[in-house]
């Protein structure tokens, strides 16, 4: 609020509260004086019980025959001995006043647990790792597929397909692939679900002695491994997927191709469609810019059919988040814009006139002796009419 107020008499109140990602009518709100009146006591309405007859009520209540009995209850039995001391909703609130009327039967009451954050800026910081069950080739048979996965370049580290689900299993796949991925201690993160495996003693003993964090999905939340279960469905979906494994050598030599498939060839969304393999290898900026050529040339070849100009190959990953923080990046009482950090709602959107708009404000934030008077006008007024 501090930052917003000093910024709004250079660039505007709007243009201060869009770049910080505060709404005005907030900022507004923070502004104005508390004038509320103090409330006052409502008068207790004439036909209200006094006290003595609130007491009476309370006292009956409160008798041994009516302890474990309703309030609805109580008023019907009273009735039937030529007795009426007020009405059902009255004992309720009669009650209520002190604090007598509850659930009675043991409700669970669940806790609150902190989102996991978990942030990847290159391969093998944050590992995701989960167990999901193939068909085996009658009913009530399955095999357990095991899957490693960084979630920066989706690449798989480590699988293993095994007919059961050992915490002993996952820790001997997760030892070896920290080896073969050549993982220094207080280099990783790994994040798994609450299956037993993922909780067990000897895995938080084995991550432990190699130096790596171990995070948990929070209990009855179904989105907080999201990478693992979006790779399942990979699988699941491949066309080549069978409804049911004949064997265990059958899973294991589908799973074998599965996933030299995915590393190497699956054209991955997220990642800018590279393959899992180029950017866990670190060869995505070559690739990227041998499109990047190819596109140029198809530009030179027929301008006017690119109507924006020279057309762009998806954007790298530059993070991959577990449950991003909602707030940006910004100093709430310096109104500083951090080193890379984006403006909430803009980059990425609107005409280029507006980006760099944008970036004009946000050089400002970096720079405060490139400040000009007279621009912040136009600015504001070109915000005003472009959100």
């Amino acid at each position: 609020m501090t930052a917003c107020q000093e910024l709004s008499p250079e660039v505007g109140t709007a243009a201060a509260c869009q770049s910080l990602g505060l709404a005005r009518a907030t900022y507004y709100r923070w502004l104005a004086p508390d004038t509320e009146e103090p409330a006052t006591r409502r008068p207790a309405p004439p036909r209200a019980l006094t006290a003595d007859e609130r007491t009476e009520v309370l006292g009956r209540l409160h008798e041994e025959r009516f302890i474990d009995r309703a309030p609805a209850e109580v008023f019907a039995s009273l009735l039937d001995e030529g007795t009426y001391l007020c009405s059902v909703r009255t004992m309720y609130r009669i009650l209520d006043d002190r604090k007598e009327v509850r659930e009675r039967r043991d409700q669970l009451r669940h806790p609150h647990y902190q989102a996991p954050e978990l942030l990847a800026t290159a391969p093998n910081q944050v590992w995701s790792w989960d167990i999901t069950k193939l068909l085996g080739p009658v009913k009530w048979t399955y095999f357990h597929l095991f899957v490693i996965l960084d979630i920066f370049s989706r690449y798989v580290v480590g699988w293993m397909v095994a007919n059961r689900e050992s915490a002993v299993l996952a820790e001997r796949l997760i030892a070896e692939t920290c080896r073969k991925e050549r993982i220094h201690p207080d280099q990783l993160t790994v994040h798994a679900d609450r299956g037993s495996s993922m909780r067990s003693k000897p895995v938080a003993l084995l991550l432990e002695d190699l130096g790596v964090t171990k995070t948990h999905s929070r209990p009855h939340v179904s989105d907080d491994n999201p990478y693992s279960e979006s790779q399942f469905k990979t699988l699941k979906y491949w066309p080549g997927f069978p409804d049911r494994f004949g064997s265990l050598e059958d899973a294991r030599a589908f799973c074998r191709e599965f996933f030299a498939w995915y590393n190497q060839e699956h054209r991955h969304g997220g990642i800018g469609l590279m393959t899992p393999a180029m950017v866990h290898q670190g060869i995505s900026g070559a690739a990227w810019d041998a499109r990047q050529e190819v596109l140029r040339n198809a530009f030179n070849r027929n301008p006017e059919r690119f109507v924006r100009g020279i057309p762009s190959p998806p954007e790298l990953p530059t993070a991959a988040w577990i449950n991003k923080p909602k707030t940006d990046a910004i100093t709430s009482t310096t109104g500083v814009v951090p080193e890379k950090s984006p403006i909430a709602g803009v980059v990425g959107y609107g005409s280029a006139e507006d980006r760099q708009s944008w970036g004009n404000l946000e050089r400002i934030f970096r720079d405060p002796d490139s400040r000009v008077s007279g621009n912040y006008t136009k600015f504001e007024s070109q915000v005003s009419q472009s959100h």
